[in-house]
């Protein structure tokens, strides 16, 4: 007896698949008939749900960026956590959320560098409209002074996420820390924040750093 199932299941069902197939193949080296096989569906079924295996990457890509930036949202819109502690928590949950470890290993991988550029991309999109109304509320509080917080918030977003993106040689520990400091002075600026304000930022990433090498 044919078992129907609620397209959102399916649809999740055959999500599940892909992303399983791209970390042990990598999304060139996985064909559609890999997917069929391993989400047991008709070819019906699938082109139902996606037109193309890159309809599936787009739609594993908005899932994945969805977990990633839950966390992290929910942080920055709690009002009694402090400013300062908010903003760190939210980065946090941005770095080492369970989710983003676990797509990181295989996103780098040179086989993915389309899904690569197209997560990238999309949390690109995603995490400063996050990140910045934390900042406009330091700025209603005095924290901070900056007339272009969304735009300061962008530049920060990409220095992080080039500089200590896993794609990048791997630093040694006086280079992270001279990396820090820059960052910490310079965010300072950039959002008119007093002198050491970000002085709990060059702690928490010396201590990823050294979590990285543990």
């Amino acid at each position: 007896m044919r078992i129907l199932k609620e397209p959102e299941v399916r649809k999740n069902e055959i999500l599940d698949a892909a992303e399983e197939l791209f970390a042990q193949k990598g999304f060139d080296g996985t064909s559609t008939n890999n997917i069929l096989e391993k989400a047991s569906i008709a070819r019906g079924t699938l082109y139902y749900h996606f037109k193309s295996k890159e309809d599936i990457m787009d739609a594993l890509i908005e899932r994945i960026n969805a977990r990633i930036l839950t966390a992290a949202e929910e942080i920055a819109s709690d009002k009694n956590i402090p400013v300062f502690e908010r903003l760190l928590r939210a980065v946090l949950a941005l770095n080492v959320s369970e989710q983003s470890a676990n797509v990181l290993e295989y996103v780098h991988k040179p086989q993915n560098a389309l899904m690569n550029q197209k997560i990238h991309r999309a949390m690109m999109a995603g995490i400063p409209p996050i990140l910045t109304e934390i900042i406009r509320d330091g700025i209603q509080e005095g924290l901070f002074d900056t007339p272009f917080p969304y735009e300061c918030m962008e530049m920060v977003v990409v220095y992080l996420n080039t500089i200590f993106d896993e794609d990048m040689p791997a630093l040694s520990d006086s280079e992270r820390s001279a990396k820090v400091k820059a960052f910490a002075f310079n965010a300072e600026r950039l959002f008119g924040a007093q002198e050491g304000s970000f002085v709990n930022v060059m702690a928490m990433f010396n201590e990823k750093g050294q979590n990285d090498h543990d």
